[in-house]
Formats: structure tokens, sequence, C-alpha cells
């Protein structure tokens, strides 16, 4: 399905951004932690069908994905709330991220028509993406040695991942002239 056609892109980035700073808050010990992510997982587990739902077009690899997000949503919920019993919702999540990973995965990172001309900024912003996301990784292995600035390094890694998601929601303006890839149809 062409990028153009894509609904709830908005809605969905907020909610993995709510999910992500719940996640930090969790780490970070902060109150309201589980509750956050509880809220992010159930609005990514509601959003994402709505999203399929109006998809003119379903293919296999469409309910693949479908089946992917719903049961990650609910193990992601049973895990915040320490619900016994989520491994056949995470045989499930392996299967069809394997699924995902043969058909698509490999042809999503690429294919020459998803390729655009990266401007300084967005080169700016995905070399954030990439340090950010070597900040959690660094973060985590550091935390289990126990150095002492583990747990600020990685929050600053989610931060900062954070705050690549949010982006294009703040930035619309600048973007509507040059970039389609994030309009969205009404509900």
């Amino acid at each position: 399905m062409p990028t153009t056609k894509k609904i709830l892109t908005t809605p969905l980035r907020i909610a993995i951004s709510i999910l992500l700073l719940g996640m930090l808050s969790r780490i970070l010990h902060w109150p309201y932690a589980t509750e956050t992510i509880v809220l992010a997982f159930v609005g990514i587990g509601l959003l994402y069908p709505f999203r399929f739902w109006k998809k003119p077009e379903k293919k296999f690899l469409d309910y693949t994905k479908l089946i992917l997000v719903v049961f990650w949503s609910t193990n992601g919920i049973f895990r915040a709330l320490d619900f016994t019993y989520s491994l056949f919702f995470q045989i499930i999540i392996a299967l069809t991220f394997l699924i995902w990973i043969v058909l698509e995965g490999t042809a999503y990172f690429l294919d020459e028509e998803r390729k655009t001309k990266n401007t300084r900024t967005q080169l700016l912003w995905n070399c954030a993406m990439v340090g950010g996301t070597l900040a959690i990784i660094t973060g985590s292995l550091l935390n289990l040695l126990g150095w002492q600035f583990a747990i600020p390094l990685m929050a600053l890694g989610i931060v900062i991942i954070v705050a690549y998601i949010l982006k294009d929601v703040f930035a619309t303006n600048k973007l509507e002239n040059n970039d389609n890839n994030n309009e969205e149809y009404q509900l």
C-alpha cells in the first residue's frame, strides 16, 4: 500500500512515544509508569486494527502485521500488569515477526522507491536516531556491569528516539510541501 494511503500515522507515533516514555518512567521508578505503558499498548492495539480495516486491499502480509501488532500489544499489557501465561503471545509474536522479516523486512529497508533524498536536517535526525539507539544499547550493557551512569545514558537514548518519532508531528508545516509520506485520512 502506498504510504500516502496510510491512516492514523500521527496517533500511532504518539502512542509509541508514550510507550517509550512509560518504559523510561519504569526504568527510573517514577509513579504511574505501569499505567502509562498500559495506556500506550491499549492505544496501539486499538488504532492499528482501524488502520488495517481502512486498507482497501488486504494481502497476507497485512494480516501478518495485524496479528503481530495486536499480539504484541496484548503481550505488553499482560507483561505490564504481571499476568502469567504470556508465553503463548510471545510465540505468536516471534512467528509473525519471522514471517514479516522473510516476506518484507529486508525488502522494506532496501527498497529503492522508498529511499528519499535526504536533506542535511534529515541526515542529522537519522544520525540522532542511530545515536539514541546506540545509547540505549550501551546503557543497557553497562547497566549489567554496574556502571554508575548507565541509566542516564539509556534515558538519554530513549528521549532522543522519542524526539525522532515525534519530529514529524510538530514540524508538519515545513514538510507539507515536500513530503507526503505522513498524509492521513480522517475517520
